[in-house]
């Protein structure tokens, strides 16, 4: 392209405050950042830069010119970031926070020894920009609509049901008090979703619960909450899968399905945006990992879960 030097220089002229400034940003003399400028308005044919004072200002042509440049050295840098991280056989993760905490973190290591590929998580719900800051797979469910662009691998079903406290359970039992319920403000349906999914079971009785309830900011907290016996939460099967496993929670009533599943996005093969190797790599593991992370038949008939291969 003719004078991409000129708009490069032009772009960092634009950010700095003076000509000087922009010289030592792009170490260049003061009198090569003004012949630049002076080619690329010989070439658009407009004055970009006038003085005021001791001080050089954006023309109105100036402006409307830097917010184009902004767009396109912005989305080369982003280019760049790209192929830098699959050089480095990195990939950024999105992932929804308590699965990155609860399920996905304690396996990752087992992931970098496998392969050596580093997976640098960031945590978020719900929908996401592929390719935005890097961010080239976003694990999610799937309860919002999806982008068209992205290709979905779906992982498994979603099983919700509550959880407790061993210790918790003994007490319910042995007091016949009522069951507290522990709400979530992210997931403020999950009860009433797992009713709805547990009322057309054949012989299912509802257990008695309390009008009193506690209600946390966050799903991870409601979780936690329910460890620390202070009543019975709402889980997602992976996300207590290892609690379940080492008795720090039992499922007394065991799951049912939400009608959601956890699914990976990633943008389309064909195009500008290719998977890479380091991508297509962690989805077939990841696949593979969470295939088995559902209840067993125990489980999901209302048995305290045990295991998660």
């Amino acid at each position: 392209m003719r004078h991409l030097k000129s708009f490069h220089v032009f772009h960092i002229a634009a950010q700095s405050a003076s000509f000087t400034e922009a010289a030592e940003r792009l170490c260049l003399t003061h009198g090569a950042v003004s012949k630049q400028i002076k080619v690329l308005e010989q070439y658009t044919g407009q004055q970009l830069f006038e003085r005021k004072g001791r001080q050089m200002h954006l023309t109105n042509p100036g402006q409307l010119l830097q917010k184009y440049t902004e767009t396109a050295f912005n989305a080369l840098e982003e280019g760049l970031q790209q192929l830098k991280q699959q050089d480095l056989k990195a990939l950024d993760v999105s992932c929804e926070p308590t699965l990155t905490m609860r399920w996905l973190m304690p396996r990752l290591d087992e992931f970098y020894h496998q392969t050596g590929i580093d997976v640098r998580l960031s945590t978020a719900g719900g929908p996401v920009t592929l390719g935005y800051s890097g961010i080239s797979l976003a694990i999610r469910r799937n309860d919002f609509p999806i982008d068209a662009r992205y290709q979905v691998t779906e992982l498994v079903d979603e099983w919700i049901g509550p959880v407790c406290s061993p210790q918790y359970w003994q007490r319910y039992q042995a007091t016949a008090e009522a069951v507290k319920c522990l709400h979530t403000q992210t997931r403020p349906e999950a009860w009433h979703d797992w009713f709805t999914a547990c009322s057309s079971a054949p012989g299912f009785a509802a257990p008695d619960f309390s009008e009193q309830y506690q209600s946390f900011e966050h799903f991870y907290f409601s979780l936690q909450a329910a460890g620390d016996g202070l009543g019975m939460a709402i889980a997602s099967y992976p996300l207590v899968a290892d609690d379940l496993k080492q008795g720090r929670l039992i499922a007394p009533f065991g799951f049912v399905r939400s009608g959601f599943r956890y699914v990976i996005l990633h943008l389309p093969d064909a195009g500008t945006e290719i998977r890479t190797d380091a991508q297509s790599t962690f989805i077939a593991w990841l696949v593979a990992r969470i295939a088995t992370c559902f209840p067993v038949k125990e489980e999901a008939a209302g048995q305290p879960a045990a295991d998660d291969s």
